[in-house]
């Protein structure tokens, strides 16, 4: 399952904003793949596409804002790859009674916004000490 992680995100915002929305994909598409194979939960060919490399790719979405150092764009587009799946491919350990889009929210939502925020205000420091440089 999904869990907060010490800033994963951060250098594939970094590279998204630097070398624009192409490069954030391929480069999201690639992280996904190899965290996949170094341990990915797989229960299905499609679950597997939409948890990994598409939703790594997704963050790749913030190099469309790269100028503004928006870096939501992204994490939504990750979040609605792994909603779609938890209401897809993981509805079955959603609590009895409780509907699986509602379930898979909280579930998807509870680890991403932590991660968003830690993200967010990793690239913010980087880019005030101009340690970020995007273009």
């Amino acid at each position: 399952g999904g869990s907060v992680s010490a800033a994963v995100m951060v250098p594939l915002f970094w590279f998204s904003m630097r070398y624009g929305l192409r490069a954030g994909l391929e480069i999201g598409v690639i992280y996904g793949l190899v965290h996949m194979a170094l341990g990915g939960c797989v229960i299905n060919p499609v679950q597997a596409m939409l948890d990994y490399p598409l939703a790594y790719a997704a963050l790749g979405l913030s190099g469309l804002f790269r100028k503004y150092l928006i870096v939501g764009v992204g994490v939504v587009g990750r979040f609605l790859c792994h909603f779609i799946s938890g209401i897809v491919f993981f509805a079955i350990y959603a609590p009895e009674g409780m509907n699986p889009a509602l379930y898979s929210a909280i579930y998807n939502g509870s680890y991403l916004i932590i991660e968003f925020i830690i993200s967010s205000i990793i690239i913010y420091i980087l880019a005030r000490k101009s340690l970020l440089r995007l273009v």
